[in-house]
């Protein structure tokens, strides 16, 4: 048996968007912790230097203190930021229930703008169903608050 086969199925939710930007300022709305927290949550601690940690604090549940651990992967100014995700308890069932991801977004160059792309990947399911659809809907609008958040930055 190969590792692959020894690997749980993991499910990504995956969001393209193409805006009327310079890949410039929607890193700067991706990369700048104030900007951060009016498309997302406030990061506490972020900056975008590879291995540095930092966190988001969103409702709690069950043995979850609501604190999602993240740590900066991969920084390519304009081009690709990675993070890794990670949050929940194992004993909580649904909502909280543990969380092991990574987030990254995708810049590239398309005409009249930038397309984002974003990718969060690793849920495992059933055990984060929950997680998978909330987040494939919400990542949904966070990626058009970066847009518009944009809008105002260039």
């Amino acid at each position: 048996m190969n590792d692959a086969a020894l690997k749980p199925d993991t499910h990504e939710i995956v969001v393209d968007e193409i805006f009327p930007h310079q890949p410039e300022t929607i890193w700067k709305t991706l990369t700048t912790a104030e900007l951060m927290g009016r498309w997302l949550m406030m990061p506490e601690g972020f900056e975008p230097i590879e291995g540095k940690r930092f966190t988001y604090q969103t409702t709690p549940a069950g043995g979850w203190d609501g604190t999602i651990h993240c740590e900066v992967l991969e920084v390519k100014p304009n081009e690709r930021l990675s993070y890794a995700w990670k949050g929940g308890h194992s004993e909580n069932v649904g909502y909280g229930s543990r969380l092991d991801t990574v987030v990254t977004f995708i810049l590239s160059r398309a005409e009249n703008g930038t397309r984002l792309r974003l990718v969060h990947s690793g849920f495992v399911l059933p055990k984060n169903e929950t997680a998978f659809q909330k987040m494939g809907e919400g990542w949904k609008k966070v990626v058009k608050n970066i847009g518009a958040l944009a809008s105002g930055e260039d």
